[in-house]
């Protein structure tokens, strides 16, 4: 799963957990015995924490993505790092073998001392 579908992924999870609270709530107040003042007060109180809970949610959440987008561009980093260097090695036997003995042979492997004859 990349980053875009997680993060999209994210919304939808927290509108259910809201969803899912608010029903939580209705279904037991409605199936409590209690007066109208009390239950409109544990009513209170359940709103109240379901808005820190969602409230520490999504700055979890936050923490997350950011976490995730640091490690992304770290990872882009040393990809990059890691295909320059590669590149580079690459060019490297290719200018050695372009100067040195005959047939492209660096002279100190092939014992060519660059002289004619001996």
């Amino acid at each position: 799963m990349n980053q875009e579908e997680t993060s999209s992924s994210i919304g939808p999870m927290l509108l259910m957990f809201i969803a899912g609270v608010a029903v939580g709530a209705v279904v037991a107040a409605l199936v409590t015995p209690k007066s109208g003042p009390e239950m409109r007060g544990d009513l209170k109180d359940a709103a109240a924490r379901a808005r820190r809970k969602v409230a520490d949610l999504a700055k979890d959440a936050s923490v997350a993505v950011a976490d995730m987008k640091e490690r992304g561009r770290l990872a882009a980093a040393d990809l990059k790092r890691g295909i320059a260097d590669s590149v580079t090695h690459l060019k490297q036997p290719a200018k050695a073998g372009s100067s040195g003995g005959p047939n492209g042979v660096p002279a100190a492997a092939s014992g060519w001392d660059g002289s004619d004859g001996g």
